[in-house]
């Protein structure tokens, strides 16, 4: 049995709690929140692979039950009239489910297996190439045999053993928000040049898409975060004032940057990164559908090598790091929120012609499909029975 620290408790740190301790691993994850984290955009599922994994999972019929679909939404001017539309299908999954009620499904089929820790986070790591002593912010001293950042695109703990995140973290000139704002259930989207506001959708009451500079650190400070949004969003127009004055009470209210991670190796000596502290998060709509492989590839791997951790970990790398490339060459901020008015007179056309041409719209689905898991099924490396 080998003993793994997981930092993250979002989707991709509980998804490989799951196949790890069901490979005999004694497990343990630590989350900063003091739970799950409720809301989120909804996430997608797409193509074999995908649905491969959550079948093996046993999840699928599960998720299957919150499956949720947006219609076409009406583009409108600043003066409300309808000028185009927005294909509900755009860029959507074969099943999409809101973030909170699959991170909340993995902690139900893994909180009796996995210790879980919510409200404390890692502080040190020392690595001595046989183990790594943790400490946590608690105060408590602890050792694993590996330990796993699980912990998004501002991994503390790839800052901890790789460095400052400036050196890894790419914004990519936009920033989103979801926020839970009741502000009528009509599918609708304004666009003026650098920002977007979508109402109605299923990724979040009020999804916004603006371009700004990086914003300073704001992590844990949600009115300094509707501040900076605000003045990101000056000069908007439509309902855009209105909007920006019902921020205080929005429900839930998330933000961040649209950002490109690259890290040049995964992992060193014991400790590995997994999702978007590996490779970013881009909008992209499959970020969570990669992590959710990748989990399933990294602890197929530990499988397989039988505690040669450190040929786990290459073979992991080597076999899933060219299905994150896609990820690198997408930025959603520039398809969502165009800079200039032709930019958005093109995206329209571009959203009226996927409208009718279901094939324009497969094309974004591509870089989520493809690999092959049948090595692992083969092996009866995560699967028993």
């Amino acid at each position: 049995m080998t003993s793994i620290l997981i930092s993250g408790a979002s989707i991709a740190g509980p998804a490989l709690a799951f196949w790890l301790s069901r490979s005999g691993h004694d497990v343990a994850v630590v989350e900063k929140n003091d739970g799950i984290r409720p809301g989120g955009q909804a996430v997608d599922f797409k193509g074999a692979t995908h649905m491969q994994v959550l079948r093996e999972m046993g999840i699928l019929d599960e998720l299957r039950q919150y499956d949720i679909r947006d219609e076409d939404a009406a583009i409108v001017d600043e003066h409300g009239r309808t000028i185009g539309v927005a294909p509900g299908g755009l860029g959507s999954g074969e099943l999409n489910v809101p973030r909170d009620t699959i991170a909340t499904v993995l902690y139900e089929r893994t909180k009796d297996d996995v210790d879980y820790r919510f409200g404390d986070r890692i502080s040190d790591l020392v690595d001595d190439g046989e183990g790594v002593t943790v400490t946590f912010r608690s105060g408590t001293t602890e050792r694993f045999d590996l330990v796993v950042g699980a912990d998004g695109v501002h991994s503390g703990v790839r800052r901890l053993v790789w460095g400052p995140e400036e050196q890894f973290v790419e914004h990519r000139g936009h920033h989103y928000v979801l926020a839970d704002l009741d502000l009528g259930d009509d599918d609708v989207v304004y666009s003026q040049p650098g920002m977007t506001v979508m109402l109605g959708g299923s990724k979040a009451p009020t999804f916004i898409v603006v371009a700004a500079d990086r914003f300073p650190e704001a992590r844990d400070d949600v009115d300094e975060q509707k501040r900076q949004i605000a003045g990101a969003l000056r000069g908007g127009r439509w309902r855009i004032p209105e909007i920006v004055d019902r921020f205080p009470e929005a429900r839930s209210f998330y933000t961040d940057s649209i950002s490109r991670v690259t890290v040049d190796q995964w992992s060193r000596g014991r400790v590995v990164l997994l999702g978007d502290s590996a490779w970013g998060n881009a909008l992209s709509g499959y970020g969570t559908g990669l992590a959710l492989v990748a989990a399933y590839v990294l602890a197929g791997e530990l499988r397989l090598a039988a505690g040669d951790v450190a040929t786990a970990l290459a073979e992991y790398e080597a076999r899933f790091r060219p299905y994150t490339n896609a990820s690198h060459k997408v930025n959603a901020g520039a398809l969502l929120a165009p800079m200039t008015m032709r930019g958005i007179r093109l995206r329209n056309l571009f959203f009226r012609a996927a409208s009718v041409a279901s094939p324009l719209m497969r094309i974004l689905d591509l870089p989520a499909k493809g690999m092959d898991l049948r090595r692992y099924r083969r092996a009866g490396a995560l699967v028993e029975g």
